[in-house]
C-alpha cells in the first residue's frame, strides 16, 4: 500500500471506525467475561459436589482420616511450602496443596482447611457419606449410624435413611408451623397490643382519667389479646415438644459419634451416591432455597429472600417518587419558565447534581428526611409512641426519598431531552385548533415525550438499585426481623428497617467471620442483583417500545 493510499484510508476516517468498533468489542467481551466469572462462581456453590474420604498424616504426627468437599488446588512454590513445614524432593521446585470444606465447625474449630498434597494419601468416595445442612454452625459431614426417638433408637444400618427422610420432612413441616405461629399470629398479636399501648398513652396525654369507659374497652381489647397469646403459647409448646423427638447419630472423621436433634437440619444428602439426574433436581432445590430463604449464620447461610424483597420495593417506591418530581420540573424548565440566565444557572445545578457523590445524598437524607421530616411527623402525628420514634428514624420511606433525590437529575434531563425533540409546529398547529397550552401539553406533548421519560426512569432505576452508600444511613440493615409488607394494617410499612442485595454483598464479603463460606454467596448475590437490574431495565425497555409503536400507530 502506497503512502498516498495510506495517507487517504486515514482521511477517510476508516481507521477510527475500526477502532471505536475494537474497543466497543473488547468492552463486550470483558462484560460477559465478567458476567460468566461471576456465574460460574456463584452458580457451582449450590451443585452437589462429592464428599470424599483420605488419610492425612504430617511429619511426626499420627495418621488421621479427613472427610470433605475439595473447593480448591493450588500449585505453590518449594519455598512458601517450606514456611508450612513441607519439604519437596530433590530438584523439585513446586508443590499442590488443596482446601478442604471439612464443615463440622463446632467440633473441629473451622469450616476450611488447607493441605499439602504429598501428606495426603489417596481419596475415596464412599456412597455413605452423608452431608447435613444444619440451621446453625454450618454443614456437617459423616456417616449415618442411628436414627432416635427420645434417646431410644429406632433404626441403624441401611434402614436408618429411609427413616431419617420421613422423620426429617415431618421436623420441617412442623418447624414451618411454628415459624408461621411466630411471625404471622403472634405478629398480629404483638402489633394488636402496641395499638392499645398507644391508645392509652393517648388518653393519658388528653388527661382521660383512668377508669373511663375508654379504659375499660381497651382493658376489655387487651384481654381478648392475651387469651389469644395463651392459646398460641399452648400450641407452640406442642410443636415445639413434638420437633425436638427425633435425633440422628453421625459419626464424623476423628471417630466421635454425635447426636444431632433433627430440629436443627434443614436438609440431608448423599452426594456419592446422587446419580446426575439426582444431582440436577437437588441442584435446582437448593438455587430455589437460596431464592426463597431467610438467611442464617451472619448472613453466611440459608436464602436472601429479604434482601431481594427489598430491593425490588425499595426501586417501585423510588421510581414512583422520581418520575412525576422529575417530569413536572423539566416540563417547568422546558414549557413554562422563561429561558435566561436564572433557567440557564438551574439547568447547570441539576447537570452538577448528578456528579455529587451518593454518600452525601445520604447525609443529607439522614439530616433532612429522618431527623428533620420524620422527627417532625412524630411530633405531630405519632406522639403517643414517643420517644420511640415511628417515622424519626432510618426506613423504607427515607430511602426511597433519598435515591429519588440522586436519580432526579437525570429523570429531568432526559425529559427536557425528549420535550426539545418534539417539532414547534405540532405545538403550534394544536394551539390554532383552540386548544389551550396545558391541553396541548397533556394530549399532544407529554405522549410523544413518554418514551423520553421512561428512558430517564431507566437511567435512574439502574443507578438507584446498585448504591450502597447512601442506603446505609437512611435505612438498610444487615437483618431485617420482618418484610415491609405483611397481613397486619396498614400492609405497607414504610417506616420499617429493610436489606438491600447491594448492601448484603458487602456485608457477607467484607464482614463476615467466616471468608471461605461467604466467598460463593458474593458472587451468587452479585450475580442476582445484576439479574434483576436487568429485568427492571427490560421491563421498562418494552414499556417504553410500546410507548413508541402506540405513538407511530397513532400519527399514521
Amino acid at each position: 500500500m502506497s503512502k498516498q493510499s495510506v495517507s487517504t484510508w486515514f482521511k477517510s476516517g476508516s481507521p477510527w471506525i475500526w477502532l471505536n468498533a475494537g474497543a466497543v468489542s473488547i468492552s463486550i467481551v470483558m462484560v460477559v467475561g465478567l458476567l460468566l466469572l461471576i456465574a460460574v462462581r456463584g452458580l457451582s456453590h449450590f451443585w452437589p459436589a462429592d464428599i470424599m474420604a483420605l488419610s492425612y498424616q504430617e511429619p511426626g504426627g499420627e495418621p488421621i482420616t479427613l472427610i470433605g468437599e475439595l473447593v480448591d488446588t493450588e500449585v505453590v512454590t518449594a519455598l512458601r511450602l517450606k514456611s508450612t513445614g513441607v519439604d519437596l524432593p530433590s530438584g523439585q521446585t513446586t508443590g499442590e496443596r488443596h482446601l478442604l470444606k471439612v464443615g463440622n465447625r463446632d467440633y473441629f474449630g473451622l469450616d476450611f482447611r488447607w493441605i499439602n498434597g504429598s501428606w495426603a494419601g489417596e481419596a475415596s468416595y464412599p456412597e455413605k457419606i452423608v452431608a447435613v445442612e444444619r440451621r446453625e454452625w454450618g454443614d456437617f459431614f459423616g456417616y449415618l449410624l442411628e436414627i432416635r426417638q427420645q434417646g431410644q433408637t429406632i433404626a441403624s444400618g441401611d434402614d436408618a435413611w429411609a427413616e431419617l427422610q420421613q422423620r426429617l420432612d415431618r421436623s420441617n413441616k412442623l418447624i414451618a408451623q411454628i415459624k408461621q405461629l411466630e411471625k404471622s399470629d403472634i405478629g398480629t398479636i404483638n402489633h394488636g397490643l402496641e395499638g392499645l399501648r398507644l391508645k392509652d398513652r393517648k388518653l393519658e396525654l388528653e388527661g382521660v382519667v383512668a377508669g373511663s369507659v375508654q379504659h375499660q374497652q381497651i382493658e376489655q381489647e387487651r384481654k381478648q389479646w392475651n387469651l389469644r397469646y395463651a392459646d398460641i403459647t399452648k400450641q407452640l409448646a406442642v410443636l415445639n415438644a413434638a420437633v425436638n423427638r427425633d435425633q440422628m447419630v453421625i459419626q464424623i472423621s476423628d471417630g466421635r459419634e454425635v447426636e444431632i436433634p433433627l430440629a436443627k437440619v434443614v436438609d440431608i444428602m448423599r452426594p456419592n451416591a446422587m446419580g446426575v439426574g439426582q444431582k440436577i433436581a437437588t441442584y435446582g432445590r437448593e438455587v430455589w432455597k437460596f431464592v426463597s430463604g431467610d438467611p442464617r449464620e451472619a448472613n453466611t447461610e440459608g436464602g436472601i429472600f429479604p434482601a431481594i424483597f427489598g430491593t425490588v420495593l425499595m426501586v417501585m417506591i423510588m421510581a414512583v417518587f422520581v418520575t412525576p418530581f422529575g417530569v413536572v420540573a423539566a416540563i417547568y424548565l422546558k414549557e413554562y419558565a422563561k429561558q435566561g440566565p436564572i433557567i440557564r444557572l438551574i439547568r447547570i445545578a441539576v447537570n452538577n447534581l448528578a456528579g455529587v457523590p451518593s454518600i452525601v445524598y445520604g447525609v443529607f437524607g439522614l439530616g433532612f428526611f429522618v431527623y428533620f421530616l420524620g422527627g417532625n411527623i412524630d411530633e405531630i402525628f405519632f406522639s403517643a409512641s414517643l420517644p420511640t420514634p415511628t417515622f424519626g428514624t432510618p426506613g423504607l420511606l427515607w430511602a426511597s426519598l433519598t435515591l429519588a433525590l440522586l436519580t432526579v437529575p437525570v429523570v429531568i434531563v432526559a425529559t427536557e431531552e425528549g420535550l426539545s425533540r418534539i417539532p414547534r409546529a405540532i405545538r403550534e398547529g394544536s394551539l390554532a385548533l383552540g386548544a389551550t397550552k396545558a391541553e396541548t401539553l397533556w394530549r399532544t406533548v407529554l405522549p410523544m415525550a413518554a418514551p423520553a421519560m421512561m428512558t430517564g426512569l431507566i437511567l435512574a432505576v439502574a443507578r438507584a438499585a446498585g448504591e450502597v452508600a447512601p442506603l446505609m444511613m437512611v435505612g438498610v440493615v444487615k437483618l431485617a426481623p420482618a418484610l415491609a409488607i405483611d397481613t397486619v394494617a396498614p400492609y405497607l410499612h414504610l417506616d420499617r428497617q429493610f436489606m438491600h442485595l447491594g448492601f448484603h454483598i458487602y456485608d457477607v464479603g467484607f464482614q463476615s467471620p467466616n471468608v471461605e463460606a461467604a466467598r460463593p454467596l458474593v458472587y451468587a448475590t452479585a450475580l442476582l442483583l445484576v439479574l434483576i437490574i436487568i429485568v427492571l431495565n427490560m421491563t421498562a425497555i418494552s414499556i417504553r417500545n410500546r410507548l413508541r409503536e402506540n405513538f407511530k400507530s397513532t400519527e399514521s
